[in-house]
């Protein structure tokens, strides 16, 4: 809920122009978050040790958590709007990173993300984006070392003919969130079309709130 308010902060100064592009960039605590078009037959059943959060992103129910780096674009998209290549970017970013680990990501037709390709076919990173006043919320979710039984509770995106993944699982060895979060950040510059940015851990020129804990990268 911190993240989720930090964001709503920050993309109110992004519509008002008080404060750049700007990329959130955290590691959060176990939570589902259930998009828009999540289907009651997609929610975990009973306790899932975890809470469940209905947010106002597109997409169905995912999981956050320890071992995963989620990323928050906060971007005032260009005219003419094209949401469609907004999310090809976010994917490309996450493709090009996994690469840089010696996994091979791909696209998949009519599903967002970033997949391992197989029988079945393993999502490694996932997508669910807001565009609200031309401005960006919510995002990536790339999963470097998780615990993947947390998504055993629920159909993740809700897709029931594939399976999840992470970095570490498909090179055999630990990769861990801090190892990668560098990569996407420049990874996700460029796909983005900037020039330069920068890297800050203090929120609250951003927010105007006080600090809360994470990354903020600002670009141009």
């Amino acid at each position: 809920m911190d993240g989720w308010d930090l964001q709503r902060r920050i993309h109110a100064r992004r519509v008002a122009d008080e404060v750049p592009d700007s990329c959130l960039l955290l590691e959060h605590e176990p939570v589902y978050t259930a998009g828009k078009r999540t289907a009651a037959s997609d929610r975990p059943f009973g306790d899932p040790g975890a809470p469940v959060i209905d947010v106002d992103r597109g997409g169905k129910i995912t999981w956050h958590g320890p071992g995963q780096l989620t990323g928050y674009p906060i971007v005032k998209l260009r005219e003419p709007m094209d949401v469609v290549a907004y999310v090809r970017a976010l994917e490309e970013a996450m493709i090009r990173t996994c690469a840089e680990f010696g996994v091979t990501a791909v696209r998949v037709a009519g599903r967002s993300g970033a997949w391992i390709p197989g029988d079945p076919d393993r999502k490694v990173g996932a997508i669910g984006a807001r565009v609200a006043r031309g401005v960006t919320m919510h995002g990536l979710a790339l999963n470097c070392d998780c615990d993947l039984s947390w998504y055993d509770r629920i159909v993740p995106c809700g897709i029931r003919d594939a399976g999840t993944t992470t970095l570490s699982a498909e090179t055999g060895r630990l990769i861990s969130v801090a190892e990668v979060t560098p990569v996407l950040e420049r990874h996700l510059a460029e796909a983005l079309g900037y020039r330069t940015w920068h890297r800050g851990a203090d929120l609250e020129a951003l927010a105007g709130q006080a600090n809360r804990p994470g990354t903020a990268v600002a670009a141009r």
